[in-house]
């Protein structure tokens, strides 16, 4: 075998060395692109977890708050137990930090206690720049900066937003923690800049050797005195929410990139096709010569293996380019949102290298694996004397209905551990019973058309001949109605994507002007607009109307994400909110509550029922001791594209007769006609500007259409690799019709030269191939657009909910499906014409003498 490799294959690769090396291009582009996002998402999601361990330290225990922050009275309850080796209190606060240019940098805050921080999160400890006084640690107003934060905020002097006031602070040396920017300040000095005094946000805890943790968790928490605002949780809860939040995006995207690498087989498919069918003489030959059908068949596989293996090879050293490059520009974020801020260092695995590497071997083979049969059942005799063709099974279309039956049982299973494991097979089962059922649908179609045409000499012979050889017709345009139907999938669900959420930010964006005052959930406490300046801001020469906004990050799963907790003004909820069907009446009694679809899947929130974990984490959001106890029944779902873990709406005024918290984090403000937002901005900028130095520069506005332009934006720039991706397996699957195409026009020689004996002209006989191309890539068109829109239901009704948890209409863009279609169908008119002007000369004719 080897030495037939060296010689008989060798000659194939000299003699056509681009057409091998587009079916190896093809497995590169598929291996590089799945392993270069498992590369960037590995070594993102490993920067992030080395960021919160880096920050969070080492201990055996962290007591945080139910919700946000706790009395710092716990510590000293828990620093004087017996079983407690260190405790080392910690109060954590998002905000954002102004420098020289005046722009706002989000920079998390973290205070600690420099005498006990060292033994528990050593990255933490403060480090003093040369020449500092070591004991400047405890003044007032002093930080410590890591690299990151260090490499955004220029200079030593910066200003830390509280409210809407600007604090002044003193840089005065770093840390070594990493991750996103971060700061670091003595926990006292911290406490009084933001007004949190006495509140802690969690106490990290070091338990003597020996002391079992569980029996010491339930001990504490079973105390009759136990706060029950305070929890105890293990160390590494951050990263693993992130990790489990962001799986899904993660596997999506992967499975999207393998789309590549699942085209490249067809690929492979149509090269080996072309090589075998114009070799088929010489493989008879070396049967004649004793090559059994069996060794014709591993030649072939071996000839795949060796195209697989070099695509491989080659994707893997691509793949890691491409991360490597996207990671120095884009970062650890490839559009999900999940890593935003996170600059990793490229992780290479050799174990994942060597998967995908496995990938693109077996898609080759896979590819290759027709061809081989082909090769094995050539008959020897007749292939000699160039009458024999490929050898075609017939196959019953019981098996491609039970395939599909298949698929779409496959579509109606739950996610596994929120990914939509079930529904990808049922993807793969819908493809391939599909392709497998071309060779019927060609008959079914063929068959009506054939009747009206018998007075049109040259399509009938083209139709007939379709028809005739719809088996071999089914395996020339199988690759392009693979293609086509993953490029109209995809189209139909970036598009039904588009249109829901453009859709979505109509009904959210009903007012003329917004004022956001924090980005991040995580700074709402700190970052927020107090009552007086929302009270101001109506009184404003041009505003109309406000309507405040007040969001809280809400954890009622410790296991997952906080949610959001949207508390704002719903006089008419089916109106207020993009709610899916109607709102129900909501019990004397009970409070409604409005969820997102997110909640729903995610925490149980069904609507109609009493939405019982609110009830237990709302009381710890009272400014003032409890809040009251409430009963909540959700009375709507509504559709929320912003916030994959969840959200919340409830009507502002309950939440602040329930809390007492009138903050606001957004506004929104219908405008008097014809007066500018320009001129408002001003206005309320100076306002803002009252409430000391410089706070007017911390507002950020926004219309309408701003806002809704740079969501769109965000939107196409996050999709854009799935339109590379539908240019790449339309253009593979083209290929894929000029290399079938071309297979079976060469094996067709003599019955050229038999049509042009028998007084057709070259030019009738071009017009006979160029119709039958036309012919069979109008059925591969059809087939892929009918499979393609049976794959976007798939995508868009079970896919996207059972990852993102949100659902969406289908919209079917019919101008972009149409022009995909016949662009496919010109593409293979003219390359079936082109195949069929090498074929149909003067060699043609003379290649019927070879049998008399």
């Amino acid at each position: 075998m080897l030495a037939l490799l060296r010689t008989f294959s060798w000659q194939e690769l000299r003699h056509h060395p681009w057409r091998n090396a587009a079916a190896v291009v093809a497995v590169m582009l598929g291996v590089a692109l799945a392993f270069s996002v498992q590369l960037i998402n590995a070594s993102a999601l490993d920067e992030f977890s080395q960021a919160v361990r880096s920050v969070n330290g080492q201990p055996d225990l962290e007591l945080r708050g139910v919700q946000g922050n706790f009395d710092e009275a716990v510590f000293a309850r828990v620093a004087n137990h017996a079983q407690v080796a260190v405790a080392s209190p910690v109060l954590e606060v998002s905000t954002y930090a102004l420098a020289g240019d005046a722009q706002r940098v989000p920079l998390r805050v973290v205070g600690v206690d420099a005498l006990v921080v060292a033994t528990v999160a050593p990255a933490l400890m403060p480090r003093p720049a040369a020449g500092a006084d070591r004991l400047a640690y405890f003044s007032p107003n002093t930080l410590y900066l890591n690299a990151t934060a260090r490499q955004r905020l220029r200079g030593d002097k910066l200003q830390l937003q509280s409210a809407l006031q600007v604090k002044p602070v003193t840089v005065a040396g770093s840390v070594s923690a990493g991750g996103a920017p971060l700061a670091v300040m003595d926990i006292g000095a911290a406490q009084e800049l933001f007004d949190r005094q006495g509140q802690l946000s969690r106490i990290d805890i070091r338990l003597h050797t020996g002391v079992d943790r569980a029996a010491f968790v339930r001990a504490l928490q079973g105390a009759a005195d136990w706060p029950p605002d305070v929890t105890v949780t293990e160390p590494g809860d951050a990263a693993a929410r992130v990790s489990n939040l962001s799986r899904a995006y993660r596997v999506n995207l992967t499975v999207l990139a393998l789309v590549a690498l699942f085209t490249g087989a067809f690929l492979v498919f149509s090269v080996l096709s072309l090589s075998v069918a114009k070799r088929a003489q010489q493989f008879a030959l070396l049967g004649v010569l004793g090559l059994t059908g069996c060794d014709r068949l591993g030649l072939v596989l071996w000839e795949s293996l060796a195209l697989g293996a070099v695509g491989s090879l080659a994707g893997i050293a691509l793949g890691t380019g491409l991360a490597a490059l996207a990671l120095q520009v884009l970062g650890g974020d490839l559009g999900g949102g999940y890593f935003a801020g996170v600059a990793p260092a490229l992780q290479w695995n050799g174990w994942a290298a060597l998967a995908y590497g496995t990938l693109g071997v077996l898609a080759a083979l896979v590819g290759g694996w027709w061809p081989a049969r082909q090769a094995q059942g050539l008959p020897l005799a007749q292939t000699l004397k160039g009458l024999g063709g490929s050898l075609v099974t017939r196959r019953s279309h019981w098996v491609s209905i039970i395939l599909i039956a298949a698929g779409a049982l496959f579509s109606r299973a739950p996610a596994i551990y929120d990914i939509p494991l079930a529904a990808y097979v049922s993807v793969a089962l819908l493809l391939v019973g599909g392709i497998t059922a071309l060779p019927w649908l060609i008959a079914l179609l063929l068959d009506q058309l054939a009747p009206l045409l018998a007075r049109h000499a040259l399509p009938l012979l083209a139709v007939e001949r379709a028809r005739r050889v719809r088996e071999s017709a089914s395996v020339a345009v199988s690759g392009v109605v693979a293609s086509l139907s993953l490029a109209v999938a995809l189209t139909v669900m970036v598009a039904s994507f588009r249109d829901s959420v453009t859709q979505w930010l109509d009904r959210v964006l009903p007012a003329d002007l917004y004022v956001r005052s924090a980005a991040s959930l995580g700074a709402t406490d700190t970052v927020y607009f107090t009552p007086e300046f929302v009270q101001a801001a109506a009184t404003v020469t041009g505003v109309q109307r406000v309507q405040p906004q007040r969001t809280l990050a809400l954890l009622l799963d410790p296991a997952r994400p906080a949610v959001a907790l949207i508390a704002r003004a719903l006089n008419d909820p089916a109106r207020d909110l993009p709610l899916i069907g109607e709102p129900l009446p909501v019990p004397p009694g009970q409070i409604g509550i409005y969820v997102s679809e997110a909640m729903v899947d995610l925490h149980g929130a069904r609507m109609g029922t009493v939405f019982t974990q609110l009830s237990d984490s709302f009381r710890p959001l009272a400014l003032v001791e409890q809040a009251p106890i409430a009963t909540f029944f959700v009375a709507g779902v509504w559709r929320d594209y912003a916030r994959q873990s969840g959200a919340i709406a409830m009507d502002k005024r309950i939440f602040e007769r329930l809390t007492g918290d009138r903050r606001a984090n957004d506004l929104a403000l219908w405008l008097v006609d014809g007066l500018g937002a320009e001129r408002v901005q001003r206005a309320l900028r100076a306002l803002a500007d009252q409430s000391g130095p410089g706070a007017g520069q911390l507002l950020e506005f926004g219309t309408a259409s701003q806002i809704r332009a740079t969501s769109l934006r965000i939107f196409d720039r996050s999709f854009a690799v799935t339109y590379w991706l539908q240019a790449v397996a339309i253009a593979i699957g083209l290929f894929g019709v000029a290399a079938s195409f071309s297979a079976q026009v060469l094996a067709r020689r003599k019955e050229f030269g038999l049509l042009a004996h028998l007084g057709l002209t070259r030019r009738q006989i071009l017009t006979v191939v160029a119709l039958e191309g036309a012919a069979w890539t109008a059925l591969g068109a059809i087939a892929g657009l009918g499979l393609g829109l049976a794959v976007s239901v798939v995508l868009v009704h079970v896919v996207n909910p059972q990852s993102f948890h949100w659902t969406m209409e289908l919209m079917l863009p019919w101008a972009r499906l149409l022009a995909l279609c016949l662009a496919v169908v010109l593409a293979g008119t003219v390359t079936a014409w082109l195949a069929g002007k090498a074929a149909a000369g003067k060699d043609a004719i003379l290649a019927v003498k070879e049998d008399w």
